[in-house]
């Protein structure tokens, strides 16, 4: 998997906005992908998180008032998480909405695929980052195992030194999977 590949594969037009019913909270993520072999960076929730506790996901979080949009969401979260800034200009798409079980967030996903990222550090919010070899983590993915789990709609796993990711992150890298192998 070349990066080159990756990126038009998950070129697509941008639309920052969602209509969401009241039922659920907007936020969004980035997914960020970088290097010769493409790595892709997650982050590890602290324990005492009130949404997602220990859970591996991708830098993001809730719309706020102050956001002009959902991207503008994704890329203020990545920066305050992780540390890292990366411009609309980077942003080369988006992927599907996706919907958490128990939290009640619809996430609207984006896409930057960069050459390469300066050393990243984590604030409060973030317990760890993980720098994630792509094309190897992709293929750990399985079908989630806890039928309570797919109540929403089908939910898959992947496996990361022996860290299980499941849920709404799982469902954006089976999205990112499909890309890459059509």
């Amino acid at each position: 998997m070349l990066l080159d590949d990756l990126k038009s594969n998950l070129s697509t037009p941008i639309s920052s906005k969602i209509e969401s019913d009241r039922k659920y909270c907007l936020a969004s993520v980035l997914v960020v992908v970088y290097g010769k072999e493409p790595i892709v960076v997650m982050t590890e929730k602290p324990k005492h998180m009130k949404f997602h506790a220990g859970e591996i996901s991708f830098p993001g979080g809730k719309l706020d008032a102050d956001d002009s949009d959902l991207l503008e969401t994704a890329l203020r979260e990545t920066s305050e998480e992780i540390g890292l800034t990366i411009s609309k200009e980077q942003v080369i798409g988006q992927l599907e909405p996706v919907v958490t079980l128990n939290s009640g967030f619809l996430i609207l996903p984006f896409v930057s695929v960069v050459d390469q990222i300066p050393a990243l550090s984590a604030n409060a919010e973030v317990e760890k980052i993980f720098h994630i070899p792509l094309e190897p983590f992709l293929k750990t993915q399985a079908k989630d195992p806890d039928p309570s789990h797919n109540l929403i709609q089908e939910m898959y796993t992947f496996e990361y030194q022996n860290h299980i990711v499941w849920g709404a992150s799982a469902r954006i890298l089976k999205q990112i999977r499909d890309c890459v192998k059509s």
